[in-house]
């Protein structure tokens, strides 16, 4: 690319032999357009590149190698260390967003630019589901690539325990489909490993039958015991039964009475995924922990354990920390509870998924997130509005809220890792794994281009 014009005139040359959009600072949209889900990160990017397809990113990459701008690639947003953006190159996939359906094979290619709720809201009227994460806003490409932990971890695993197959564009530029017969490295790198080893624009995913659900929040007062007590019953509840307890601060909401707004609940998200007479007595023993502060546990579609979702006016500020641990007893639970108490957050959670059930009969070799036999995964999150100072406090807060409950290091979820640098990335794999994917990395990606994100560098 010749220097001697300005940045601004080859991207207007560049954009010129795109299908795709191109936004710039003068975009009327910019602002809208490039910012994304989380306060802490305001990125003004020299331009965005609505990408139409396959073509129109690995021309991206091209121009990002010839320039030498920075490279960021979105799908949603989420990305809890800021790097779906940046001041360069962002390659936006927000426009792949084509979903197609074989109800018959009970298989579904969808576009990058899909979020959860997209695809679930799509096939739940076929009688089916792919099991994703716990936000409707959480695009596709950054939570399947990092694994996927949901409300159907126990019945039906992991997101990628459900990927068939995968459309990626390489840093070379080429277009690939990959699959368990077709580039084989690259389809285990892809599961677990993050956005390391090129640019996915489809993914192909197997559906599963949605039986009846009965699903929702059990919203229970935040004691030690009735914690300890509810991690407790989720790991002796059958497989159908998937559950995410959340100790925070209880929103306005008005189910709740007026007199525990503000202060710390427990608010068990109950999924289980069959019969309906079976699922009462699957939920029986967290009802008898404690008298429910509100009970909204009932017959429902999938898609309704969505309704916590913040609404997508809300940009705030995040502090989060996660790892997984082997037990959670009555001295984790009343830990957990005393941190937050000391959390001066606008808003403030802790997390215990259990997990176990159809993720962990997946070998640890088989995908590249390799922590198959975890038992659960802890973590706090803070959010909130303020300065530099405010959000070294916070961040301050969650590292020792974690450190408290999990002094070793017992494995971490990429998708929810602070910015740990490599040796916090290196936390989310095994040493083979870490080697493997380091491996792939050097086949499929050598210079690195594919550095935003949480990065394995090539061998």
């Amino acid at each position: 690319m010749d220097r001697r014009f300005p940045i601004e005139d080859q991207i207007e040359v560049f954009a010129s032999a795109l299908r795709g959009r191109v936004i710039t600072p003068a975009h009327s949209q910019y602002d809208e357009l490039r910012a994304v889900m989380l306060g802490n990160f305001d990125y003004r990017p020299a331009a965005l590149i609505r990408s139409a397809n396959a073509a129109d990113v690995a021309a991206a990459l091209n121009f990002a190698q010839a320039t030498g701008l920075e490279l960021a690639v979105r799908s949603g947003g989420h990305s809890t260390v800021g790097r779906s953006s940046c001041n360069g190159l962002v390659v936006d996939l927000r426009d792949l967003n084509r979903i197609d359906i074989d109800a018959a094979a009970a298989t579904v290619w969808c576009g990058a630019g899909l979020t959860a709720g997209d695809v679930t809201a799509a096939v739940e009227k076929h009688g089916m589901i792919v099991g994703f994460g716990d936000s409707a806003s959480v695009g596709i490409g950054g939570l399947t690539l990092g694994g996927g932990i949901g409300y159907l971890v126990r019945k039906h695993g992991l997101t990628i325990d459900s990927l068939l197959a995968a459309e990626i564009v390489t840093a070379a530029g080429d277009i690939l489909t990959v699959d368990a017969q077709h580039h084989p490295d690259l389809f285990w790198a892809i599961r677990g490993g993050g956005g390391n080893f090129g640019v996915v624009t489809r993914f192909k995913y197997r559906l599963h039958p949605l039986p009846s659900m009965t699903c929702g929040p059990l919203v229970l007062p935040a004691t030690a015991d009735a914690l300890a007590g509810f991690v407790a019953a989720a790991q002796r509840a059958p497989e159908e039964l998937s559950t995410i307890a959340l100790v925070m601060t209880a929103p306005p909401l008005p189910v709740l009475p007026v007199e525990v707004h503000g202060k710390l609940v427990i608010v068990g998200m109950m999924a289980y995924a069959g019969d309906a007479a079976a699922a009462q007595q699957a939920l029986a023993p967290f009802r008898a922990l404690a008298a429910p502060i509100a009970d909204l546990v009932r017959p429902a579609p999938y898609s309704s354990l969505y309704m916590l979702d913040p609404p997508p006016e809300m940009r705030p500020m995040v502090a989060i920390r996660s790892r997984f641990v082997e037990g959670f007893g009555p001295e984790g639970a009343a830990q957990m509870i005393a941190a937050l108490e000391r959390c001066t957050a606008s808003m403030k959670m802790a997390q215990v998924r259990v997990l176990g059930g159809a993720m962990s009969r997946v070998p640890g070799e088989a995908t590249a997130f390799a922590h198959r036999d975890a038992k659960m995964m802890v973590a706090f999150l803070a959010l909130y509005g303020g300065g530099p100072d405010v959000q070294a406090a916070q961040e301050r807060w969650a590292a020792d809220a974690l450190a408290a409950m999990s002094p070793g290091n017992g494995g971490a979820y990429v998708n929810f890792l602070a910015d740990e640098g490599t040796v916090g990335v290196s936390a989310a794999y095994p040493p083979s794994t870490w080697a493997r994917l380091r491996t792939v990395k050097r086949r499929y990606d050598p210079e690195n281009l594919f550095r935003l994100n949480q990065n394995i560098p090539p061998a």
